[in-house]
């Protein structure tokens, strides 16, 4: 029952108007951000290795190391 068949806007302007190319360079910019969000980092080839083979922030003057 009054259901318009519109879905709920993605964004509101709260101010002002908004140009047709002001939001289409909004759009392209949160359109962006969601698919580097998107991407996962390389995981590390050694493992966590790395983290095992620095040296440590200090060594105390009569250390065996």
């Amino acid at each position: 029952m009054g259901d318009s068949g519109l879905a709920e806007p993605a964004l509101r302007i709260e101010r002002g108007r908004a140009t047709e190319e002001e939001l289409a360079a909004l759009t392209v910019v949160l359109l962006a951000l969601r698919a580097d969000a998107g991407e996962q980092p390389e995981s590390d080839p050694a493992g966590g290795f790395k983290r095992w083979s620095r040296q440590p922030a200090y060594r105390a003057p009569r250390s065996w190391q």
